[in-house]
């Protein structure tokens, strides 16, 4: 008889990804963290009923921990948008889902021709120091990097109506992820697949507005164009990621709000918060990204920028600015591409649940739902009972 191999690098996989420390999963489960640590180092094998309470307690089928990784996705650095309260385990266990969408997109590439990644070749020279980043020198040039993205993918130079149609169109992954604490944004991951670069952005969702998801998807594409994939962010200086943060925040700011028609939109009623209402409408940014804008561009001096920013505070637009309510991307390419293999009857729900279990991907239909943010019930399986009556002839 042969036995099963438990792998305990999926422990730790699973463990991470739902966001528990070694000794929170040892208190839930009543397993000693010493014990966990030996199966997770394979030094040690845990027995059926241990394993049964593992894979409740991380709701991750029984199997998975039973299977090697088909797919082993190299990922590079993942930039993360995100507030100090977000932890490295929170990072991590995101960061974990991302590649699962990774190993899962590799997969479907046998029935599936994705779009190919688009992007123009961006010399950027930048300034790491975080007080020169937004010199006259280092706006200039992102500035112009916005304009010849734009120029590039031929969207011309007003509002961009489905920016996440023309990410996706040129090979970008859009995802979304739901968040129960307001921790993380945005992230985005670089991962080579079959020898070539793919760029994933995955935003978290909620009750997030329209405007702050679309900066969100700019200021990601902002780091995919404009910063290195090779390098251990962990490991620069806080300043500089700093100063990475503030360019792709340029960068978004000059992408959505190019400065020739913005400048010319707003230059009307620039003090005038009732017409940055309007605008919002016309160019689905938040009010406060146009007032910053505005003063970037000149328009408004640093005391009138001051008294807008009171002014918004003021009516309490910090947090929730009018017209805000939660906003959800559109179906993703992971969408299309598993309703085409559906509807063309190339395979099941069920025979892509067996195709990715097959590939190391064990995961519940539910879990692999939420990561490639498909509509609920996508991998739905109805068991239905063969029939037993039959009528007389």
């Amino acid at each position: 008889m042969i036995e099963k191999k438990f792998y305990g690098e999926r422990l730790r996989s699973a463990r991470m990804y739902r966001g528990l420390t070694l000794t929170e999963l040892a208190r839930r489960t009543d397993i000693s963290k010493q014990s966990l640590s030996l199966y997770e180092n394979d030094n040690n094998m845990p027995d059926y009923m241990k394993v049964r309470k593992i894979s409740l307690e991380l709701k991750f089928p029984y199997d998975y921990f039973f299977q090697e990784d088909s797919y082993i996705v190299k990922t590079g650095a993942t930039y993360f948008r995100s507030l100090a309260s977000a932890t490295k385990k929170d990072r991590i266990a995101q960061s974990i889902k991302l590649e699962y969408v990774a190993k899962i997109y590799e997969i479907l590439l046998e029935f599936i021709s994705f779009p190919e990644i688009n992007l123009p070749s961006i010399d950027f020279v930048g300034y790491d120091d975080i007080f020169e980043c937004e010199s006259e020198e280092a706006i200039e040039e992102i500035e112009k990097i916005a304009n010849n993205v734009r120029e590039y993918w031929d969207i011309g130079n007003g509002p961009i109506k489905d920016l996440q149609y023309i990410l996706e169109k040129n090979g970008i992954v859009v995802t979304g992820f739901d968040t129960r604490e307001d921790k993380i944004d945005a992230f985005s991951q670089k991962t080579i697949i079959e020898g070539n670069d793919i760029y994933f952005i995955a935003l978290a969702l909620g009750n997030r507005p329209e405007g702050r998801i679309r900066f969100d998807m700019v200021h990601e594409l902002g780091h995919i164009l404009l910063h290195p994939w090779s390098e251990d962010l962990e490991a620069i200086s806080k300043d500089e990621f700093k100063a990475r943060e503030r360019q792709a925040n340029m960068f978004a700011s000059a992408f959505l709000l190019p400065r020739d028609s913005f400048g010319k939109d707003i230059s009307s009623y620039p003090t005038d918060l009732k017409y940055y209402q309007f605008l919002k409408n016309k160019w689905k940014v938040s009010i406060q990204a146009m007032v910053y804008r505005t003063h970037q561009l000149g328009i408004i001096s640093d005391n009138q920028y001051q008294y807008l920013m009171r002014q918004i505070s003021k009516n309490g637009w910090r947090l929730k600015e009018p017209d805000d309510i939660p906003y959800l991307l559109n179906e993703n390419i992971f969408q299309g591409a598993i309703d085409l293999m559906i509807e063309q009857n190339v395979l099941t729900a069920i025979e892509i649940l067996e195709l990715l279990k097959k590939n190391g991907i064990t995961l519940y239909s539910k879990d692999i739902e939420e990561i490639l943010y498909l509509r609920p019930n996508t991998l739905k399986i109805e068991q239905k009972a063969t029939p037993i009556l039959n009528l007389r002839r």
